[in-house]
């Protein structure tokens, strides 16, 4: 199989302003993409969708009937759609409105204005999950590593186990928070355990430190996924025994990156 280039791509941009469509089609013409539909409502962009299926939609954040959130849920909780990458374009910058996306697996959050390495940056994001590209490791085969993923967000751990499984990981355990997890963990043997920060009833940072002081897989490598910015709560973080931290969104080669160092010791 052909590994696919940025021009083959074929994307929906869902922008209201048709003066923003043209400068972001113009950046992405710049990036080779040149197969691009339109529409300027949620209700056009289904539309779209149902005609044709994107390789990935490009949103604002609002239109004249919705939200792009409306847009995402629609997306996912179709089954003919629910894997289509999906990328905002915004210039929100309130933090709770962008948690939301953040846990609904985004491929990417680009602000508006956007700078050219950060739409290429999520068009590679794309095609890595397009094309998946298993990890070559020398003390571990990919397919017998066992991981458990933990997020409270169904959604956000369906786009991990998506990116780990565009890696090559197979065996791959999901629990819906902390709690869970422990139980899991008292019954069952894992390689890796990537867990969502912000969690009900037990956070990754009090499920962390379970692994490291009560549980009998004390050393077994944790990534921790958040969306927090904060220098010292991110310091605090660290404290608990996480081996590495990864920002939502979850990006492929960034994750490729990380999984590296956790289980081959390479930087």
């Amino acid at each position: 199989m052909s590994e696919l280039t940025p021009a083959d791509l074929s994307i929906l941009l869902v922008e209201p302003s048709k003066t923003q469509q043209k400068i972001i089609a113009q950046h992405l013409q710049k990036e080779e993409i040149t197969n691009i539909e339109f529409a300027d409502s949620v209700e056009q962009a289904i539309a779209c969708v149902k005609l044709s299926v994107p390789d990935l939609v490009a949103s604002a954040m609002h239109f004249s009937d919705g939200t792009a959130l409306d847009l995402v849920g629609q997306l996912k909780n179709n089954p003919n759609t629910e894997d289509v990458p999906f990328m905002l374009v915004s210039s929100e910058h309130r933090k709770p409105q962008l948690e939301e996306f953040r846990q609904s697996g985004v491929v990417a959050i680009l602000p508006k204005p956007f700078n050219p390495t950060d739409l290429a940056t999520a068009i590679n994001a794309t095609l890595d999950l397009l094309t998946p590209n298993e990890l070559e490791l020398e003390y571990f085969d990919v397919h017998d590593i066992r991981v458990l993923v933990v997020d409270d967000s169904k959604l956000a751990r369906k786009f991990v186990m998506r990116v780990l499984s565009s890696l090559g990981i197979q065996r791959i355990t999901e629990a819906s928070d902390g709690s869970e997890a422990i139980d899991l963990l008292k019954n069952n043997n894992y390689d890796l355990v990537v867990t969502d920060y912000n969690m009900p009833e037990v956070n990754g940072k009090e499920l962390t430190e379970y692994i490291r002081t009560q549980s009998e897989q004390s050393h077994i490598p944790v990534l921790m996924v958040s969306s927090e910015a904060n220098e010292a709560h991110l310091a605090n973080i660290e404290q608990s025994g996480v081996n590495a931290m990864c920002d939502k969104p979850f990006e492929p080669e960034n994750v490729r990156k990380i999984l590296y160092r956790l289980l081959e010791g390479e930087e």
